[in-house]
């Protein structure tokens, strides 16, 4: 394969094709095509490939889509930079790209967000999280939000708020730090979400109560409380929270709004005391959060192992 390339790059140094063709630059070309052949195809079958794809000007373009404005690329499938899909063409899994790349057009995330999302695994926490059909979903629609369940993510991954996990740190501090990195912490959190109030007070039967961060999901057109626990999670918390839940809905909620949706976020959970402690048909939900990247390797086994187990129950 090198000699291939290196000849390669002095043919097309000779030619009329420019700069940019370097060993380097023509791996990435090829991995390029290699990733997207079925979309570069499609479009080449109504014109000549040197139309859709030409090289010289796909080097020396700074982004894909800019190509496709300017007319030296006629499909508009590639909406973003270079330097995105220099990322995303890195991703084997096809229906993980295929998530990354859907998401990264819809949110306007920076080639920075990408990789941070790709490295916190963010496709494998929420399919985790999901039926199959809902993880078809992804793959082709990205984090689509319809309900209190697409909101959800387990882990919560806050490695960027710089908190040792073996160092002692209290409620207090891990909330502190969330507000110091708010912009990193509303990225994770997801879609639709905007921040209202850190410790919002609110006085019941003459005593005063605290939660530690309002926000308000635009999407789904609702509150959302999130409570921070860095002990284990216990009946008392669940029961606090829903009184949270409670008061909102009944007190500051418009009749337009949708019901509020309360999240403690946890070190460990319980699913088991969750499911004792709270009706069916309650909007709390428990959360664990990490405070270090996960292993890739090890989220995607489990959702192998899942998808393996689903099948098998279909049978």
């Amino acid at each position: 394969m090198g000699t291939v390339v290196k000849t390669l790059e002095d043919v097309l140094r000779q030619g009329k094709f420019g700069k940019g063709f370097s060993p380097t630059n023509l791996r990435n070309f090829r991995k390029f095509y290699l990733s997207y052949a079925p979309s570069i195809q499609q479009t080449a079958s109504a014109k000549s490939l040197g139309e859709v794809f030409p090289i010289q000007q796909t080097a020396s373009a700074e982004s894909l889509g800019d190509a496709s404005q300017k007319g030296q690329m006629a499909s508009a499938k590639f909406k973003l930079s270079w330097s995105h899909y220099q990322v995303l063409m890195r991703i084997e899994n096809v229906n993980a790209r295929s998530f990354y790349e859907i998401e990264a057009a819809d949110q306007q995330w920076s080639v920075e967000q990408l990789r941070r999302q790709y490295q916190s695994s963010l496709y494998e926490r929420l399919a985790l999280s999901r039926d199959k059909t809902e993880v078809m979903r992804l793959a082709n629609e990205g984090q689509v939000i319809r309900n209190p369940r697409d909101l959800l993510k387990n882990p919560l991954i806050l490695e960027f708020l710089g908190v040792d996990e073996k160092s002692a740190y209290t409620e207090s501090d891990l909330e502190t730090a969330i507000i110091s990195k708010l912009q990193s912490f509303l990225l994770e959190l997801g879609k639709g979400f905007l921040f209202e109030a850190r410790q919002k007070r609110f006085t019941y039967d003459e005593q005063h109560f605290f939660v530690d961060l309002v926000f308000y999901n635009r999407l789904l057109q609702c509150y959302v409380l999130i409570d921070i626990k860095t002990d284990d999670l216990k009946h008392q918390d669940i029961g606090q929270m829903q009184m949270y839940v409670n008061y909102y809905d009944r007190n500051v909620k418009q009749d337009f709004e949708k019901p509020t949706i309360g999240i403690l976020l946890c070190k460990e959970k319980n699913d088991s005391v969750v499911q004792m402690t709270l009706p069916e048909n309650a909007n709390i939900y428990a959360s664990e959060y990490n405070l270090y990247l996960p292993d890739k390797d090890l989220l995607q086994q489990k959702l192998r192992e899942w998808a393996d187990e689903f099948e098998a129950g279909s049978v």
